[in-house]
């Protein structure tokens, strides 16, 4: 698991014209698996304060990803999880990246 190194959180209704309660900016470090054709890994990152069903908007790393195919989302209770997925044909190895993400709180 990767501790997240910043998060930042903005309460209130001003965000996305209101449609959310909640704005999580997450800054962490991350040191993806070498990855194989066909596997995948999933790493985790603590959030402080999200929950099931707060929605990743974006997650971006400061690397290429080569082609990885990368899926973030809320897993539990201040846990946000990465899944990399290699399906280039070749292996894969990432450097250690700054990961950025926006989590949000839907009002609905």
């Amino acid at each position: 698991m990767a501790n997240a190194t910043s998060v930042t959180v903005r309460a209130g209704n001003d965000q996305f014209r209101g449609l959310y309660t909640n704005t999580f900016l997450v800054r962490a470090t991350l040191n993806a698996d070498s990855l194989a054709d066909g596997a995948g890994d999933t790493d985790t990152v603590a959030v402080p304060g999200v929950a099931l069903g707060d929605m990743v908007l974006s997650a971006s790393l400061a690397v290429d990803v080569a082609g990885l195919i990368v899926t973030a989302y809320v897993s539990a209770a201040d846990t946000v999880s990465i899944r990399f997925q290699n399906e280039t044909g070749g292996t894969v190895d990432l450097a250690s990246a700054t990961l950025r993400l926006v989590v949000v709180r839907s009002l609905a």
